[in-house]
């Protein structure tokens, strides 16, 4: 049984014709999904970076906050132990609202420790559970006389969202050491000390302080994403371009 006829159609090969629009619109979409995706890649690596410093850190031994020069580069010692002796300024105590542990609502109780040196420092002091209603505030003075306080450097964040301007009182929705200072007059380091050992008697709140989401794994996925599409854009530059010629026409 003979073959059947080939087409001129079939047997002419495929070629490939980028046309400038496509073109233009590939190039548009790779630069702009790269330049997203090297964004992320970035940011990962930045977060990377502050977790291998949270590691770092707190495998070291504890260190005096006292011996610390004005001058110190706080950011530096982010989750360094530190060990500070002083006595608490209690009546400046503030309660950090909406701070929730295993569920429970509640407040972080933060109140300024006075150096031997004249400088103060912020301890968070740990979580409290919230009364029975909103007006009545928990009841959890600062220890008396000189205290020695261990806990760990945190640097509270430059930008935070906040709903309404705050007014200076007990209860306060962001942790802010400078705003503190302007608020009470007492001039803070930039800095809030974790504490991590209770005192002598315990005061019975809780410390137990969370390791801090980096988000090194949602960057990672965006950036995977974001070169993903740039890989998408050439595919389907290169497979819309590739065509065989139509046939001529036979009247």
């Amino acid at each position: 049984m003979p073959n059947p006829p080939v087409s001129a159609a079939s047997r002419a090969p495929w070629r490939f014709r980028p046309r400038a629009l496509p073109t233009l619109a590939m190039l548009v979409a790779v630069v702009v999904c790269a330049a997203a995706g090297r964004w992320q890649q970035g940011r990962m690596q930045e977060k990377e970076m502050l977790r291998a410093q949270m590691d770092a850190a707190l495998r070291m031994a504890p260190v005096a906050l006292a011996s610390l020069p004005g001058a110190t580069e706080w950011t530096a010692l982010r989750y360094r132990p530190v060990v500070a002796d002083g006595v608490y300024r209690g009546q400046a105590q503030i309660l950090i609202d909406n701070k929730v542990h295993h569920g429970r609502a509640g407040y972080h109780v933060v109140a300024p420790l006075e150096l031997p040196d004249g400088r103060a420092v912020l301890v968070n002091r740990g979580w409290v559970a919230q009364g029975a209603s909103r007006a009545a505030l928990p009841d959890v003075p600062a220890p008396g006389g000189s205290v020695t306080v261990e806990g760990r450097v945190a640097v509270p964040p430059a930008g935070y969202l906040e709903l309404e301007a705050e007014a200076a009182g007990t209860v306060w929705q962001n942790l802010d050491p400078p705003r503190f200072a302007s608020a009470t007059g007492i001039a803070v380091l930039p800095v809030v000390i974790e504490q991590t050992a209770a005192p002598t008697p315990d005061d019975g709140l809780v410390r137990a302080w969370p390791a801090p989401d980096f988000g090194v794994d949602k960057h990672r996925i965006y950036m995977v994403q974001w070169y993903a599409f740039a890989t998408l854009a050439i595919v389907l530059w290169l497979v819309l371009n590739v065509h065989r010629p139509s046939p001529p026409d036979h009247d």
